[in-house]
């Protein structure tokens, strides 16, 4: 032994032997201390997935292991015997071999815990025979919690938390090209102690916390978990970290009681500790595996008989000046770093002897935004519309986007579904909001382009290689369109002049269509390259027409080839006059065309001009000038809501009245049709539980309506909004809403003259006000009944996914019950806390309209929303219950009207409005 190395110990010594007479001077204290008792989890929220196992066993420490297949339906099963260096092990392990995007794990989640540790386990072995250790990516809902690289370390553990915010939790397995075949061992669930992981944090919100490290100080034999920690934590032992700290580490042997800190920390962990050895500093140096922002927690405990006090570092800048730890007591320093590599932990003495329990280091990684329900509602949608398996499960763009699908961050942009048999655009791909690119090419599309209207970020359109034959009216609502390709199509008449109005449209190919007559003079212009070969006659001029294709196809037709044969005069005389006479036919014929096409364009004008001039003389709205509303709304800065309309945002008039300022389609005044139809309905018509108009802008550009602002928020922030949005609400306060919805559709359908089908019932067109009455919004999509006797309105299917009558949606036959089916739909989510539709859990309760009316015709109110459980009369949930089970039935005919769904709800509200009576006055 060196000298120096003596002259260590002995200070080391030193300081124990302090330390050893301070014990036995309080040795006494330590006996009347009472007694801290730790309750243990009887395994509780425990689940254990021996990941590719196929029995069920308990471990040494009695935590019970089941085989992971419930959970996850593909990959491949291996067993796996390998040697750690002291013992054998044999372990299952799932591989992923040419896996696609994603492998997932699907865990159902208890919505009362709020946050979970999530811990996984990888080992390779060559499992899969191939000789090729995996590298992959590990995701949890949509973030990118790891990347696991075995040909560097195998087995390889990650540790996570994650804060529950929805009932399913997604674990995934993510290839990488190239990086072979995705493998686990094990994964497992431990529910944590309620608010834990959250101190210091404000500045940090969303974020999920992958362990770095977690220390037991002082303790140097195996690692400390479950039973001793509850929560089943590993405390990892006191290992030698470069430069070593020069300290002792002790142990005291007493009970400690439940910690007073949210994390509970074990008594098993307080009880030990590192003290420092000599009088300067106790310093723990820890590597860290990358760049980023990092969480610590720093464990206290007083099981000494002093008050030790000292300064605390973190990479050499004092986060704590003179912390004490009090004797008995437990406390923690909650400490967050930005952008380190390494991490120095320093405490720095001031009187006594500093000591350190335990430590804990995560890296905080974000948590990016999830796609909109809406929009991945409308996918789920639309692959069921294809017929195939396209893998479309969990959120759409992320930790990677889904096969025929790219994203922005969380935003869908761009979908090609070419080459599949779609046949038609259903209305669900209008609620595709952010859609840049969209690829229909060769999906057997017929009629008219129909359903694309709100679609306004979309620039480029592919429609190419289907039986499409009428342009329609969406795509002049198009305003960001660069390239449209209608090429190869049944398209007939004349093109449009509104495709002209696009004004960053660069390429438009109409190639292979029995188009004819002029183009638009409005498309003539050097920004566009217009494609017209293969049409009957299709130019800017009006006289080059001949009576043949002036535009030949792409591909040359097949031609046979015959002997010339000798005219004589009669003939080759006949022939000429043949070809005066077409040419002369074909001229009358353009002239016929173009004469049609002028008056057509002057009618539209005129129609226009006249719709204006009505708008103005409704006069129950006031008329606002651009200006106006552009001051009343301080720019268009606070945006409080979002449609395919365009954006909502918050108004104050001069008079200081609040309002909600709807733009729509700002770039342009395409979309008039909706926005005139709005305005002259909510012009004629006023009621307490509708949306009253304020007033509207109708100037070149711009489209706008300012309705009066209901600071409540709707129905789907309550029932579906996240953080503070989200409300608990009571069962009577849902019947009140319900109610109150209903008395709003029941004077348009039954109060109004014309009668009015509002044809888009759904949670978030329901609005509260600051007393929580409801109101219904939005009728830019309402049509008129404007004969008494009529009993429906053929139209072209316009609605949100998940409310929309089946039955409208096959007919093209709107009538007042596809209103009541969505209002159905509506009770139904109010009963259930759910969505009309939603990826998670099994397929067949994807649909809330199948899943829900089994068990409500049966009476089973089990699947009610346990937010209400236990809270409602059984006979007012019955009646709501049937009623609205009756309003989604498949059969039009078999509803009820919306004046009897009021009736059946009034007496839902009164018997729980007594009941809750009854329930005060017993207490």
């Amino acid at each position: 032994m060196n000298n120096k190395t003596h002259q260590e110990n002995k200070k080391v010594g030193i300081c124990v032997d302090d330390f050893m007479d301070l014990r036995d001077t309080w040795a006494y204290f330590f006996l009347f201390c009472s007694f801290w008792l730790v309750t243990f989890s009887d395994q509780d929220g425990f689940l254990s997935l021996s990941c590719g196992g196929r029995t069920r066993f308990k471990d040494s420490s009695n935590i019970s292991w089941v085989p992971d297949t419930t959970f996850i339906a593909t990959g491949k099963t291996a067993s796996i015997t390998y040697s750690d260096g002291s013992s054998t092990m044999n372990i299952s392990a799932r591989f992923f071999r040419n896996s696609r995007r994603r492998n997932c794990y699907r865990i159902p989640v208890n919505n009362a815990t709020t946050l979970v540790l999530v811990r996984a386990k990888f080992v390779y072995k060559n499992c899969d025979g191939l000789g090729k250790p995996p590298k992959f990516s590990v995701s949890i809902g949509t973030t990118i919690a790891a990347t696991i690289n075995l040909a560097e370390d195998d087995p390889w553990s990650e540790e996570f938390l994650w804060t529950v915010n929805k009932d399913t939790l997604s674990f995934c397995l993510n290839a990488i090209p190239k990086g072979g075949s995705p493998v686990i061992s094990s994964l497992e669930i431990r529910p944590l102690p309620q608010g834990a992981y959250t101190n210091g944090m404000e500045d940090f919100p969303n974020k999920l916390l992958r362990k770095s490290y977690r220390i037991d100080c002082g303790h140097t034999n195996d690692s400390i978990r479950y039973p001793l920690d509850p929560f089943d934590r590993i405390w990892d032992a006191d290992r030698s970290f470069t430069p070593f700290h020069v300290a002792t580490g002790f142990k005291i042997q007493l009970t400690f009681n439940k910690s007073s800190l949210l994390e509970e920390p074990p008594a098993a962990v307080l009880q030990t500790g590192r003290v420092l050895a000599r009088r300067d500093m106790l310093t723990y140096k820890l590597p860290l595996d990358s760049l980023g922002d990092y969480y610590i927690i720093l464990y206290f405990a007083g099981i000494l008989p002093v008050y030790p006090s000292f300064d605390v570092f973190i990479n050499g800048e004092l986060v704590k000046s003179n912390y004490t730890i009090n004797s008995s007591a437990t406390s923690a320093l909650y400490v967050t770093q930005k952008g380190i590599r390494s991490l120095n932990i320093t405490l720095k003495s001031i009187s006594f002897y500093p000591q350190i329990n335990a430590f804990e280091v995560y890296k905080m990684i974000d948590i990016p935004s999830e796609a909109s329900s809406t929009t991945v509602s409308a996918l789920q949608v639309i692959q069921q519309s294809t017929g195939l398996d396209l893998g479309w499960q969990d959120d759409p763009c992320l930790p990677s986007p889904w096969d025929k699908i790219d994203c922005e961050g969380s935003l869908v942009t761009s979908l090609d579904l070419s080459d599949t048999n779609l046949r038609s655009i259903s209305p669900t791909f209008g609620d595709l909001l952010d859609l840049k690119i969209l690829d229909l090419h060769n999906t057997s599309l017929t009629g008219e382009i129909q359903n694309l209207d709100s679609l306004q970020h979309l620039e480029k359109l592919n429609l190419s290689f289907n039986q499409l034959t009428s342009f329609g009216v969406d795509l002049e609502n198009l305003i960001s369109l660069q390239i449209l390709d209608l090429q190869n199509n049944n398209l007939i008449g004349v093109v449009p002049d509104s495709l002209g109005e696009l004004e960053d449209l660069r390429i438009l190919n109409l190639e292979n269509n029995k188009l004819q007559g002029p183009l638009p003079q409005s498309l003539n212009k050097e920004t566009l390259e217009i494609r017209t070969s293969g049409n009957l006659c299709l130019t800017f001029s009006t006289t080059t027409c001949d009576g043949v294709s002036s535009n030949p196809p792409i591909e040359a037709p097949e031609v046979t080839v015959v002997p010339q044969k000798k005219q004589s005069v009669h003939s080759h005389l006949a022939s000429i006059l043949g070809m005066v006479g077409g040419a002369t036919l074909a001229f009358l014929l353009m002239c016929i065309s173009v004469l049609i096409y002028k008056t057509r364009h002057q009618h539209e004008g005129s129609h226009t001009a006249k719709a204006e001039m009505d708008m103005r003389n409704w006069g129950a709205a006031k008329v606002f000038s651009y200006k106006e509303i552009k001051l009343a709304a301080r720019n268009f800065k606070e945006v409080i809501g979002r449609g395919s309309f365009g954006s909502v945002y918050l108004g104050k008039l001069p008079n200081g009245k609040s309002v909600a300022v709807k733009v729509r389609f700002d770039k342009s005044q395409l979309g008039a049709d909706s926005f005139i139809n709005e305005v002259n309905l909510l012009s004629k018509i006023r009621h307490q539980n509708l949306v009253s108009l304020e007033g509207f802008c109708h100037e070149r550009k711009h489209q706008i309506l300012v309705y009066e602002y209901l600071p409540g928020g709707s129905l789907a922030d309550h029932l579906y909004g996240t953080n503070n949005q989200r409300t608990s609400l009571s069962w009577i306060r849902r019947l009140k809403i319900a109610v109150d919805a209903a008395k709003g559709l029941d004077y348009l359908h039954n109060g109004s003259e014309p009668r009015i089908i509002h044809r888009d019932v759904k949670c978030s067109n329901i609005l509260m006000d600051k007393d929580m009455n409801a109101k219904v919004c939005d009728l830019g999509l309402s049509k008129q009944v404007t004969k008494a006797d009529a009993t429906h309105v053929t139209t072209v299917v316009k609605g949100t996914a998940g409310y929309l009558d089946p039955e409208y949606y096959s007919t093209q036959q709107l009538t007042e019950k596809s209103d009541v089916y969505s209002f159905g739909v509506v009770l139904l989510e109010l009963i259930c806390g759910r969505e009309p539709l939603t990826h998670s859990g099994t397929p067949d309760s994807f649909n809330l309209v199948l899943w829900a009316k089994p068990y409500l015709q049966a009476g089973a109110y089990e699947i009610v929303d346990e937010d209400i459980r236990g809270t409602f009369d059984p006979l007012s949930m019955k009646k709501a219950a049937l009623i609205a089970v009756k309003s989604v039935e498949r059969d039009a005919s078999q509803r009820p009207s919306i004046a009897e769904v009021l009736a059946e709800l009034k007496e839902a509200y009164g018997i729980q409005l007594r009941f809750l009576e009854s329930c005060q006055n017993e207490n």
